[in-house]
C-alpha cells in the first residue's frame, strides 16, 4: 500500500514523489496515462516488426509489469515493454511460419535470466560488473541496435515519401515540442506519417471491420526446438544490462541507494514475464527506459502510477479491432521511426562507454567494441548442421570473450595502442 504525499495535490519544487508514495488517485491515474503512452510507440512496434500478435503483446507487457512490481513489492517503479533485443531471431522464424520456436527461445532466455537473477539475490551484483564491464554493456547494446539497420532501410525503401515525412515528424518534433510532449516524438511521427499513408490510400480496413470489438488475445503455444536456443539465450546479456541500468538509474535519481538491492528481484521478475510471455505467445518484455525518462521530468516515482499503466495496457488488449487497427500500420511508417529508433539503441550502447569515460587508447576497450560491432553490424552467420548463430548472438559473446582474453594477457593496463591505429589518417 502507498502512503499519500502531503496532501496529495500538490508536490513542492525541488521534492519527489517516492515509490511507496502516491498522489490523489485521480492524479495517480493521470501519471499511469503518460507512462502507458510514453511504453505504447515501442511496446507495439515490436510485433509489428516480428509478426507477433499485438494485442497479446499488449496484454503480457501489462501482465507483466503488475507482476514486476509483485515481485519488488512496489519498491522499483518500472513498466515491462517489448524487447527490441529479441527482433532479429523472432523475425526470421516467424516470417519462417515458425512461431512455435520463436516462442520456446523467448521463454528459454526468460527462464535464464530468472536463473542469473536469484544468483544475483544469493551473491550480489559485483560479479557481474566483472564479467560485463561498461566497454562490453556498451557494445552489446549498441550492436543490437545497429544491427537492425538492414531491418530498418527495407521498410523505408518500400515507401520513400511516407518514411520521410515519418522520420522529419520524429525529428522535428524533438525539438519543436517541449516537456513530457517532446518524449512523444515517435508516437506523433506514427500518427503523421499513418495519416499521409491514409490520405494516400495506401492503408487496408478490411481486417479491422471484421473484427470483434471485445474478445481475449490471440494466443499461441511454443513448440520446443532446442537448435534455435544459439540464437536466443546470448540476449540475456542484454536484458542483463537493462535491467541493472534501469535500477541504477531510479536508485540515483530517488537518492536511494538502498534500491540497488533489488537488481536480483528485477531480473527475477522481468526473467519470469518473459518466459509467462513466451508460453503464451506474447513478446519478451524489458524494462523501459522511456518511462524512467517520464519519472525524470515528472519526478513522480510512485509504483501506483505503474500499476495503472498495466491495468489499462491489459484492458486494450481486450479489443481485437484495436489490434487490427495496428497491423494496418503501413511499411513505409514503420521504415521512418525504425531508422530513427534503432539508431538510438544503437547511441544508447555509445552513451554507455561516454558515460563511464571508456578509454579507447587501451588496446582492450579498442578491439572489444570494434569487432563485437563489426560482427553485429555485418550480421555474421555460423551455422553447423541445425545450430544457426546470427550477428547479435555471435557479437555479444565476441564482446565478453575478447576483453576477458585480451585483459588477462596485457602486460600493461595503462599501455596505449598507437597513435596511427587509433587515428590511421594522422
Amino acid at each position: 500500500m502507498w502512503t499519500l504525499h502531503g496532501d496529495g495535490t500538490n508536490v513542492k519544487p525541488g521534492a519527489i514523489v517516492l515509490p511507496e508514495e502516491r498522489l490523489s488517485w485521480p492524479r495517480t491515474i493521470g501519471f499511469g496515462a503518460q507512462h502507458v503512452v510514453a511504453m505504447f510507440g515501442a511496446t507495439f512496434l515490436v510485433p509489428l516488426l516480428t509478426g507477433m500478435p499485438p494485442t497479446t503483446t499488449l496484454f503480457f507487457s501489462g501482465f507483466g509489469t503488475l507482476f514486476f512490481l509483485l515481485i519488488t513489492w512496489g519498491r522499483l517503479p518500472s513498466y515491462l515493454g517489448s524487447s527490441f533485443a529479441f527482433i532479429a531471431p523472432v523475425k526470421a522464424l516467424v516470417d519462417g511460419g515458425d512461431m512455435g520456436s520463436a516462442l520456446f527461445g523467448i521463454m528459454c532466455t526468460g527462464i535464464l535470466l530468472a536463473l542469473i537473477g536469484a544468483l544475483v539475490q544469493v551473491t550480489g551484483a559485483a560479479w557481474l560488473d566483472q564479467l560485463m564491464p561498461p566497454v562490453v554493456t556498451g557494445a552489446i547494446v549498441a550492436l543490437i541496435g545497429f544491427a537492425l539497420a538492414g531491418a530498418a532501410t527495407d521498410n523505408y525503401a518500400q515507401a520513400p515519401l511516407v518514411a520521410t515525412i515519418t522520420l522529419a515528424v520524429v525529428c522535428l518534433s524533438a525539438v519543436v515540442l517541449r516537456g513530457f510532449a517532446a518524449r512523444l516524438s515517435i508516437l506523433f511521427g506514427i500518427v503523421v506519417g499513418y495519416l499521409v499513408a491514409l490520405g494516400r490510400g495506401e492503408i487496408d480496413f478490411s481486417k479491422v471491420d471484421q473484427a470483434k470489438w471485445i474478445g481475449l488475445p490471440e494466443f499461441h503455444h511454443p513448440t520446443v526446438d532446442w537448435s534455435v536456443l544459439p540464437m536466443f539465450l546470448p540476449i540475456v546479456l542484454a536484458l542483463v544490462a537493462e535491467n541493472v541500468g534501469h535500477v541504477r538509474s531510479v536508485a540515483h535519481l530517488t537518492d536511494r541507494p538502498a534500491i540497488n538491492r533489488e537488481s536480483g528481484r528485477a531480473l527475477i521478475a522481468d526473467g519470469l514475464a518473459t518466459t509467462v510471455a513466451g508460453g503464451f505467445g506474447g513478446s519478451a518484455t524489458t524494462t523501459y527506459g522511456e518511462n524512467i525518462g517520464v519519472m525524470t521530468a515528472t519526478r513522480v516515482f510512485s509504483s501506483a502510477a505503474y500499476v495503472v499503466a498495466g491495468v489499462v495496457a491489459m484492458l486494450l488488449s481486450l479489443s481485437p479491432k484495436f489490434g487490427a487497427l495496428l497491423m494496418t500500420i503501413p511499411s513505409g511508417v514503420i521504415g521512418g521511426v525504425t531508422v530513427a529508433l534503432y539508431g538510438l539503441i544503437g547511441l544508447i550502447g555509445v552513451r554507455i562507454w561516454l558515460d563511464n569515460k571508456i578509454d579507447f587508447a587501451n588496446p582492450v576497450n579498442l578491439y572489444t567494441a570494434a569487432a563485437a560491432l563489426i560482427i553485429g553490424i555485418g550480421n555474421l552467420t555460423v551455422t553447423r548442421g541445425d545450430v544457426s548463430l546470427s550477428g547479435i548472438t555471435l557479437g555479444s559473446v565476441a564482446a565478453i570473450v575478447i576483453y576477458h582474453v585480451m585483459r588477462a594477457l596485457q602486460r600493461d593496463p595503462h599501455e596505449a595502442v598507437s597513435k596511427d591505429l587509433v587515428d590511421p589518417g594522422a
